[in-house]
């Protein structure tokens, strides 16, 4: 009978992404029933055994979450420096999921958290322009060539180009609150954005992330993504992806 891809298999597992679940099988870090395999193409049968580094790996049923993440956590398992994360507010049955993407400490909003590691691979790879929408709040008037060159595109560290769309919401002497939206996915990029031309970001929170919104939720709330609202999410990808 037909099996599953071994990497769709290490992938539907969790640990990993299948572009990364071909790295682990060609370095030799994957056996079936007890044997190492390096053939990308292996097809698992339903009996099979199959460890990576030694831990035996079983699909697991995908979940997916929208969590509104408050300040003051990090999105990661767990710190070194004994900071706060954002598993702290996770019930122990989702501790297995994983963050799409991150943000960072002071930011809050949307966060999807699931176990597909292909999902995952897929919203997160540079090559896939997936847009993140973001309200953000800076502690002056921002200036509309400033804006124009964000948009055309600026370098926030050597080599590195960020750019963004930025609609001005409100704007006075004393603030700016902007919806922005980007395609790319460099560390703190909107706020060394800013900070390239003198500006501190007061506030800053995710309401999207490609057809995922932030809207319904409490900060430090979670609930269940849709069926239908997945099926939405992995169609828009596959759209963008071959445009």
């Amino acid at each position: 009978m037909p099996g599953i891809r071994l990497n769709k298999y290490i992938a539907s597992s969790g640990l990993c992404s299948r572009r990364k679940a071909d790295e682990l099988i060609e370095q030799g870090c994957v056996n079936v029933n007890g044997k190492i395999v390096k053939e990308l193409g292996y097809l698992v049968q339903p009996k099979d055994k199959v460890f990576v580094n030694q831990k035996l790996v079983r699909p697991a049923k995908h979940e997916y979450y929208r969590f509104y993440k408050p300040a003051g956590y990090i999105t990661t398992c767990d710190d070194e420096k004994g900071r706060k994360t954002i598993y702290d507010l996770l019930p122990e049955n989702m501790l297995g999921l994983k963050p799409v993407g991150r943000l960072d400490k002071d930011s809050t909003g949307l966060l999807i958290l699931t176990n597909d590691g292909d999902l995952i691979n897929e919203l997160t790879h540079p090559s896939v322009k997936v847009p993140k929408v973001y309200l953000v709040t800076v502690n002056s008037k921002v200036h509309k060539h400033e804006l124009e060159q964000m948009a055309d595109g600026i370098e926030i560290e050597p080599g590195k180009i960020a750019y963004a769309d930025i609609q001005v919401l409100e704007m006075d002497n004393r603030h700016t609150e902007m919806q922005i939206t980007l395609y790319q996915g460099m560390n703190r990029q909107i706020r060394k954005m800013f900070e390239h031309f003198g500006y501190e970001v007061k506030t800053l929170k995710r309401i999207q992330h490609a057809t995922i919104r932030l809207e319904g939720l409490r900060r430090g709330e979670f609930k269940p993504i849709k069926p239908i609202q997945i099926r939405e999410l992995k169609n828009f990808l596959n759209r963008i992806s071959n445009s």
